[in-house]
């Protein structure tokens, strides 16, 4: 089995020619290479070892740490993620214009509409954590229940128009939701 070295590693790839270890997690390393910038290549890969460095070794990067804590504070918190609107409706204004032309438009800044649909996304994922993990309902309570919020995304995808990162938009039942 082959050594994993630690940051600060000195190494020479036969394609990126020399770089330094700048992180490592359990299957890769990530290392700034001199003529080709930061690369990502497999803790397998062939390369010489110029100068390895006797650092004490996790194979947990901070970056895996970041991001498990980060899904952790998220599934189980009320706290919203940050969701960008899509670019082009930025600053815009949705109206809202009545059959009877004698009564006036109701406008409103769009930037507000889709806050209030995302606020809604989650709340409806804080509603599907508390049914998943309440010791009060029955696996098919639970099972019926979640038929309701998977309908209830698959009616909010008019919404998805509205959102920069597809990742984040509302899936329904022919679907992952996000």
């Amino acid at each position: 089995m082959k050594r994993i070295l630690g940051i600060g590693s000195r190494i020479d790839h036969a394609e990126y020619g020399k770089g330094v270890v700048t992180n490592v997690d359990s299957t890769m390393y990530w290392v700034t290479f001199i003529d080709s910038g930061l690369e990502t290549i497999s803790i397998n890969a062939e390369f010489e070892v110029i100068e390895a460095s006797d650092d004490d070794l996790d194979t947990v990067s901070f970056y895996e740490v970041e991001r498990t804590l980060r899904s952790l504070l998220k599934k189980w918190s009320d706290v919203s993620e940050i969701v960008p609107i899509a670019d082009k409706f930025k600053g815009g204004t949705l109206v809202l214009q009545p059959a009877d032309t004698g009564l006036a438009n109701k406008e409103l800044p769009i930037d507000t509409f889709f806050h209030k649909i995302v606020m809604l996304r989650d709340r409806l994922r804080v509603m599907e954590q508390k049914i998943n993990s309440s010791k009060n309902l029955d696996n098919q309570e639970k099972i019926d229940l979640q038929q309701y919020i998977t309908r209830c995304y698959g009616s909010l995808t008019t919404f998805n128009v509205l959102f920069k990162n597809n990742s984040q938009q509302f899936k329904g039942e022919g679907g992952k939701r996000s």
